[in-house]
């Protein structure tokens, strides 16, 4: 895409923070880390109290508690050290072991115990938080049933679903999950698609006409009768036909993307990244600096090493290295749970900044779904005639128009037989072109004839268009041969929660909506109208589209809702790109930015608004973690501890993690 974030796709960063992200497992699974920590305090806690309350305690007891303080509290610390060195890095495990190191070698035991004690608990809690918003997106992935009951011939065979192949009959029974993707060719039923699209009330499924034309056009095959992984079944017994092996299923997909989003890096990411680059060097210089106060300021070496330790503890960016991986992570699952799906941190941040939305027309401000309302031939024809051609090449296409034409035309003629057309080509934007009893069919827009080398409509045709066009209606011209046939008028049904969507994005502060269309500007006004917009734009080609959200882009940031496929030129070119009904569609999977996985557009205000809080959230981390810092070097400069500087350090740490975890509970406001 265009634009500085569009789609790079490169796991930039995937490691930059491995440090911060580790999953620690060993003889207690994934709570070993926080294990060995409460071990280091409970050590520490005993040593100093031993050393403090028993006065006449040999000496070597204490120490031997602190030792194994240590030991506990470094364990975890010393493998990440180590890795990152291999790799060539200088974090900030590294820099904890030296302070710890530096407070031994002055005999400061118990301060070194408790660094190591606080570090290592900051971490085993960090970690255990940013699990739990991982496992907000493994838990998707769990969605899906391990086995699948398989029709072979007269039997039913209970089948990995990894061994599940394109084509195979599944048996679905009543309150079960789903084990793969495809439609149903079976039974009647009604569907929780939750988990999968975000959608709140149970979808009805029915089997589809003709399962020969769903297995070869799957273009053809309704919402009504399509099914997801994962999902759940009503009471009613199905059988449906798997479409996609088990590794590339809708719900397989999304957590792939999920998961990979992690390492997308956002703006505010890459800014902590350029400024760690430059601040950890400056910290090593002056810790450098510091263990040579001695020679200027009148005190033993010991002080000025200790204060050094302190200033290196203290200047450690460790908060900061968490604060946007944490709330980015915590957004996307969040996101994912609502059906959404949003492609790392620099979509769901630029989400948040947006003040301007453009709205394809077809299938995102309306159903998609458009009927035939006017059927007018022309001079000389009759409208038989014109419906038996015009049925006859649209059945080939799987346009929405094309499929309104196919699906009305066909009940209006009744009985009466049509014949085959072939040869169809697409004409993007304006129509289709097919070959019907040796002569060519042209079926489009008014605007397709006369161009591209497409002979005129006559005046009276002409005149015909132009008065159903102020009617708002949406017209395809059916030309057979040399002679034109006549018009065909449709006109698609707004989408009931589009004014509410709408009315709620005013609300939230968004400057600008168009809606922009390849329908004439008549039809687009009538939509607009409905749905509550202002301003709409029609006659536009996808070329002319993508014009457009340029020329908004100029002077705002820039949203593109669409269906992912048509409109992906106009997506790529804007700020965020956003895809309606992207479940089970490959293409608006891969073109957009962030996909809401149903078909429901009240989805877009709660990304917008969630978006808004992870921006929200991650300038609160950013504050804390850089005023933490800023008050603890000239702290310890000036005499504080590396107790106190700890707790401050590894307390700040903790903040912004659970402080971005919140957004694991985001919830909309009414």
């Amino acid at each position: 895409m265009s634009g500085d974030h569009k789609h790079d796709h490169k796991h930039e960063g995937a490691d930059d923070h491995a440090g911060h992200a580790h999953n620690h497992g060993g003889i207690f699974g994934a709570n070993t880390e926080l294990f060995f920590a409460l071990g280091s305090g409970v050590a520490l806690v005993v040593g100093f109290a031993l050393q403090k309350l028993v006065p006449d305690i040999s000496g070597w007891i204490p120490l031997a508690l602190f030792l194994c303080a240590y030991a506990l509290g470094g364990f975890f610390t010393v493998g990440e050290a180590v890795e990152n060195l291999k790799r060539r890095r200088f974090e900030i495990d590294t820099l904890m072991l030296v302070a710890a190191a530096g407070a031994a070698a002055l005999g400061h035991w118990a301060e070194g115990s408790l660094l190591l004690f606080l570090f290592s608990l900051g971490h085993a809690l960090e970690h255990y938080a940013m699990g739990r918003a991982k496992r907000a997106i493994e838990a998707l992935g769990e969605l899906a049933p391990r086995t699948a009951r398989v029709r072979r011939g007269q039997d039913i065979v209970e089948t990995p679903v990894e061994q599940l192949e394109i084509g195979d009959l599944v048996v679905v029974r009543p309150n079960e999950r789903l084990p793969a993707d495809g439609f149903v060719v079976a039974g009647n039923t009604s569907i929780n698609q939750a988990p999968v699209t975000g959608e709140s009330m149970p979808v009805d499924k029915h089997p589809v006409a003709d399962p020969a034309e769903a297995r070869t056009r799957h273009a053809s095959i309704t919402s009504a009768s399509i099914v997801f992984a994962g999902t759940i079944n009503g009471t009613g017994a199905i059988e449906i036909e798997t479409t996609r092996k088990s590794t590339d299923t809708t719900l397989a997909k999304v957590v792939r993307m999920v998961s990979e989003a992690e390492t997308q890096k956002s703006p505010t990411q890459r800014f902590t990244d350029r400024f760690e680059r430059i601040f950890v060097p400056l910290v090593l210089v002056l810790t450098f600096v510091l263990l040579f106060a001695w020679v200027v300021v009148d005190e033993p070496f010991r002080d000025s090493f200790y204060r050094a330790m302190a200033v290196l503890v203290a200047a450690s960016p460790c908060a900061l290295a968490i604060a946007t991986p944490s709330a980015v992570l915590s957004g996307v699952a969040r996101a994912a749970r609502a059906g959404v799906l949003i492609k790392g941190g620099a979509p769901l941040e630029s989400l948040g900044a947006i003040n301007a939305i453009a709205f394809d027309k077809t299938g995102t401000l309306t159903e998609g779904r458009p009927r035939i309302t006017d059927v007018v031939p022309f001079e000389g024809v009759d409208a038989t005639e014109l419906l038996r051609v015009a049925v006859a090449v649209e059945r080939l296409s799987d346009h929405p128009l094309a499929e309104a034409i196919a699906r009305d035309g066909a009940e209006r003629l009744g009985n009466i037989a049509v014949q085959t057309a072939s040869s169809l080509h697409s004409l993007t934007g304006k129509g289709v072109t097919a070959q019907l009893d040796g002569q060519t069919v042209f079926i489009g827009k008014p605007e397709m004839f006369g161009t591209d080398g497409v002979s005129p409509l006559d005046a009276s045709a002409r005149q015909t268009v132009g008065q159903l066009r102020e009617q708002g209606r949406t017209l395809m011209v059916v030309r057979h041969g040399s002679r034109d046939l006549g018009v065909i008028g449709l006109l698609d049904t707004p989408r009931p929660a589009a004014r509410e969507a709408l009315d709620k994005l005013r609300t939230m502060g968004v400057q600008r909506m168009i809606m922009i269309s390849g329908d004439h500007q008549k039809a687009a006004e009538a939509i607009a109208a409905q749905v509550g917009l202002t301003e709409a734009w029609g006659d536009l080609m996808p070329d002319h589209k993508v014009e457009a959200i340029k020329g908004l882009r100029s002077g705002a940031n820039v949203a593109m809702v669409g269906d992912g496929v048509n409109d992906a030129p106009a997506m790529a070119t804007a700020t965020v790109g956003i895809a309606m009904g992207a479940a089970g569609s490959d293409v608006a999977l891969e073109t957009a930015d962030v996909a809401l996985m149903g078909d429901d557009l009240s989805k877009l205000p709660f990304t917008i608004g969630l978006s808004r809080q992870t921006r929200s959230i991650i300038r609160q981390n950013l504050f804390v973690s850089l005023g933490v810092v800023a008050f603890l070097v000239p702290a310890t400069i000036f005499g504080l501890g590396i107790g106190p500087a700890i707790a401050l350090h590894e307390g700040s740490t903790l903040l912004v993690v659970f402080n971005a975890l919140r957004l694991l509970a985001y919830r909309e406001r009414l």
